[in-house]
């Protein structure tokens, strides 16, 4: 479902393929926080009714319980969707990082002047977490800023083969996820955001 343009030569646009496979066998499609970065609503490429939902605001809640005097840190110009709407619910600064991917475990990010924050807890952000190389390369540019340790959160907890166990050796203050897929991370409901849209669109 993520892939949205192709990479390689020969690839196939995973995600076209998946939504006409799975559309004549469903009614309807509510989903969390999918990967849209180049596709402006689900029902362009679905032939059934879908509701886009966004954990934004059942993290910003979480954040706000959780996290002392937060400023929200997005690893690159994909993540400002999320970063920026958790950012204006929490009140918090934001800063955005540029991300050069040169392959799945081979990822730089950009330093940014973070010295106006030392005294925030550094709170990064995105949709997934799959390999965690970005938010590991992350954590990496904070520590060297002398940042204080940083809270990880991540909508969807893919976590391919040991990337929690790589993560957690990048000495976070703590990984967190929303229950979409069950993980020990998990940390933060989704099903009452769920439920509503559910309702809406079942009628």
């Amino acid at each position: 479902m993520r892939q949205d343009r192709r990479f390689q030569p020969g690839e196939a646009l995973s995600s076209h393929l998946f939504a006409s496979l799975v559309s004549p066998q469903i009614d309807w499609l509510v989903t969390v926080d999918p990967h849209l970065h180049r596709i402006h609503s689900l029902e362009t490429i679905y032939q059934v009714p879908t509701r886009v939902l966004h954990a934004a605001s059942s993290i910003a809640r979480w954040i706000a319980q959780n996290v002392d005097k937060p400023m929200l840190i997005g690893p690159d110009s994909e993540s400002v969707q999320w970063v920026g709407e958790v950012a204006r619910a929490t009140g918090a600064p934001v800063v955005v990082l540029d991300k050069t991917r040169r392959g799945d475990a081979d990822v730089a990010v950009s330093q940014a002047d973070l010295a106006p924050y030392k005294d925030r807890t550094p709170v990064l952000v995105d949709d997934i977490i799959s390999t965690g190389h970005t938010m590991i390369a992350t954590l990496a540019e904070l520590n060297a800023a002398g940042m204080k340790p940083a809270v990880c959160i991540g909508v969807h907890a893919i976590f391919a083969d040991d990337a929690y166990e790589q993560l957690h050796a990048a000495s976070p203050a703590r990984i967190v996820t929303t229950d979409t897929i069950a993980h020990e991370s998990n940390a933060i409901e989704i099903a009452p955001l769920l439920a509503g849209a559910i309702q809406e669109v079942m009628v």
